[in-house]
């Protein structure tokens, strides 16, 4: 097989048929440039190994869910959950300015951006607003997490003991309470880029 002339799509089919080395082809191919993107983004190079590894777990476990949608978009898909997970290693930090919010959950307060033009900022009013509305459409035990983790800045180990669950059913909550927001906010077609 060349591997060149095998489309990301193929190799997503054939490493869901079992074909374990097709995984290693597709990461190989794009290992460079995600890794770049990663580096460009954190500056360090443990901190850009460990962002890689936890993108193409990620990766991984979407796939063997069956949870991937995006037929010839493996790239641009895989860029994304490594930009996430860049702003998450910020947020975890407190690298990365927040919003102060009037109580009420912001899911953008990790966003800050100085430089907003007035029509940028009423959109990203606008965008915050929408998302405030739908994560009301999560299951409870999931928003319940993902505010605990994301408003209240709670460690898993804290979420665990307030909710009287397993440090790992806690992450599986959280995981899913992602993958669901994100499905609902494509559901609602909502664009979350100015």
């Amino acid at each position: 097989m060349e591997n060149l002339k095998v489309t990301d799509a193929s190799l997503v089919r054939e490493y869901l048929s079992g074909n374990e080395s097709a995984l290693s082809t597709l990461i190989s191919r794009h290992e460079h440039r995600i890794y770049s993107f990663i580096f460009s983004k954190v500056f360090d190079k443990d901190v850009a190994e460990d962002v890689f590894q936890d993108t193409f777990i990620k990766v991984i476990n979407t796939l063997k869910r069956g949870k991937y949608n995006e037929e010839g978009k493996f790239l641009p898909w895989v860029m994304r959950i490594a930009h996430n997970l860049v702003i998450d290693h910020f947020r975890k930090n407190k690298r990365m300015p927040r919003f102060e919010s009037n109580g009420d959950f912001n899911i953008f307060s990790v966003l800050s951006d100085s430089d907003l033009n007035a029509e940028k900022q009423i959109i990203k009013d606008q965008i915050e607003c929408d998302v405030q509305e739908l994560i009301k459409e999560l299951p409870a035990d999931q928003l319940e997490v993902l505010t605990m983790r994301i408003y209240k800045d709670m460690s898993f180990k804290e979420i665990s003991e307030r909710t009287g669950v397993s440090i790992n059913t806690a992450l599986g909550r959280m995981r899913y309470a992602l993958i669901n927001l994100r499905k609902i906010i494509e559901k609602h077609n909502l664009v979350l880029t100015n």
